[in-house]
C-alpha cells in the first residue's frame, strides 16, 4: 500500500511537479477566503492577491507568514502582475488598475473608481456586451511587455486588451465582442514573450489568441478548457489554469458534454505542443486537483503557483467544499 507520507506528483514526462504539502502556514486569526491572483517579487516572496480581510499577503517560499496590506483599498481583487518589483493589481469591481510599490504604496492608478465604460453591460456578465469601449468595463488581468508596457485585459464588461506605456499613456485597444480571429469573450488573462508576442487567454471561448504587439491576430489554440490565465516562464513555456466546465459556468450554459473536463492546468511549447497537464479529476479538493483555477504564477526556481476562486466559482452554493483549497504549490522534480 502506498504511505500516505509520500509527496502527490503531478505533471507529465519531463515536466512533473510535487505538491508542497501544508503550504502555506497562515496565522490562526487569518483566512485567504479565495484567492483570485498570486504573483512573486524578485526574492521570491510571494503575494496573495485575496478576498479575504487582508487582501495582500505576503509569504516567504518556505510557506511562512511576512506581513500583509491592503485593508480598504479594494473593491474586489481580482489579478495581480509584478515586473521589476512593481505590484499592478487589478479591481475589477472597481474598474481600476493600481500600481504600488513592494510595501504597499500607492504610485499609479489608472481608470475612475466605480466608473465603467459604455459597452452596455453594467454586471460581470460579458453577454450584455453591445459593443466594445474605452478602458475600463471590470478589468481582469495585466501583463508586462518587454519594452514596458503594459498590456490590460478588459474581460468581464467589455472585450477588449488595452495597451498603456509604462507611465500609462493609453497606446492602443483592440478586439470586439464575438468569436472570430481578433474578437473576445472574455479576454480574463494574458502573457507576454520575449518577442513581444500577446497571448490572451479568450475564457468563454475556450482558446488562446495570440497577438502581434501592435493587436494584429496571429494564431490560436483550442486545446483549452475555458483559460483564465497564461504565464510564459524563462524556459518559454507557457502555463495555462484552465477553468474547464465544472465550477464558474454562466446562468442558463451548460457544458459541451456530459463528462467535460474540470479545472487544471496545462503546460504548452510556444509552438501549442502540449508539454504537461494535471488536473480535470473528479476530486477536485484533492492535492493537485482543481476546482476553479484563476491565476497560475511561476517563480526563479520553477515552482508553481496555483490559485483558485473556490467560493465564487462553486463553494457559496454547496457545489464543492467551501473549505477545498485555495491555493497551492507545486516544485519541480529534478
Amino acid at each position: 500500500m502506498k504511505s500516505t507520507s509520500e509527496p502527490v506528483v503531478v505533471g507529465i514526462g519531463d515536466l512533473t511537479f510535487r505538491v508542497v504539502a501544508g503550504w502555506p502556514q497562515l496565522p490562526s486569526h487569518m483566512d485567504f477566503f479565495e484567492v483570485a491572483a498570486v504573483s512573486t517579487d524578485s526574492r521570491d516572496r510571494v503575494y496573495v492577491f485575496n478576498r479575504g480581510s487582508q487582501p495582500v499577503v505576503v509569504m516567504s517560499p518556505s510557506g511562512k507568514f511576512l506581513g500583509s496590506w491592503g485593508r480598504g483599498v479594494f473593491s474586489r481583487p481580482h489579478g495581480i502582475t509584478i515586473h521589476n518589483d512593481a505590484i499592478y493589481c487589478v479591481d475589477d469591481l472597481d474598474h481600476t488598475v493600481k500600481q504600488f510599490s513592494l510595501d504597499g504604496e500607492l504610485l499609479m492608478k489608472l481608470g475612475e473608481s466605480g466608473r465603467f465604460s459604455d459597452t452596455g453591460a453594467t454586471t460581470l456578465d460579458y453577454r450584455k456586451i453591445r459593443n466594445a469601449a474605452g478602458p475600463f468595463n471590470f478589468p481582469t488581468n495585466l501583463g508586462v511587455s518587454p519594452s514596458g508596457d503594459l498590456y490590460i485585459a478588459d474581460g468581464y464588461g467589455n472585450s477588449r486588451i488595452h495597451r498603456f506605456s509604462a507611465t500609462g499613456n493609453l497606446l492602443s485597444s483592440w478586439g470586439r465582442p464575438g468569436s472570430g480571429p481578433g474578437e473576445f469573450h472574455i479576454p480574463h488573462g494574458l502573457a507576454i514573450d520575449a518577442d513581444g508576442l500577446v497571448y490572451v487567454a479568450d475564457r468563454e471561448n475556450s482558446r488562446i489568441q495570440i497577438f502581434s504587439p501592435e493587436g494584429e491576430y496571429l494564431r490560436e489554440w483550442k486545446n483549452v478548457a475555458r483559460p483564465c490565465q497564461c504565464f510564459i516562464d524563462a524556459a518559454s513555456r507557457v502555463y495555462v489554469a484552465e477553468l474547464g466546465y465544472r465550477a464558474g459556468m454562466w446562468p442558463g450554459t451548460s457544458p459541451p458534454m456530459p463528462k467535460a473536463v474540470g479545472g487544471r492546468l496545462s503546460v504548452f511549447a510556444l509552438d501549442g505542443t502540449l508539454l504537461s497537464r494535471w488536473g480535470g479529476g473528479d476530486n477536485p479538493c484533492a492535492a493537485g486537483d482543481f476546482f476553479a483555477p484563476h491565476d497560475v504564477w511561476i517563480d526563479s526556481q520553477g515552482a508553481v503557483y496555483v490559485s483558485e476562486v473556490v467560493m465564487s466559482a462553486g463553494g457559496n452554493r454547496g457545489i464543492v467544499d467551501p473549505k477545498c483549497h485555495t491555493l497551492q504549490k507545486f516544485e519541480p522534480r529534478r
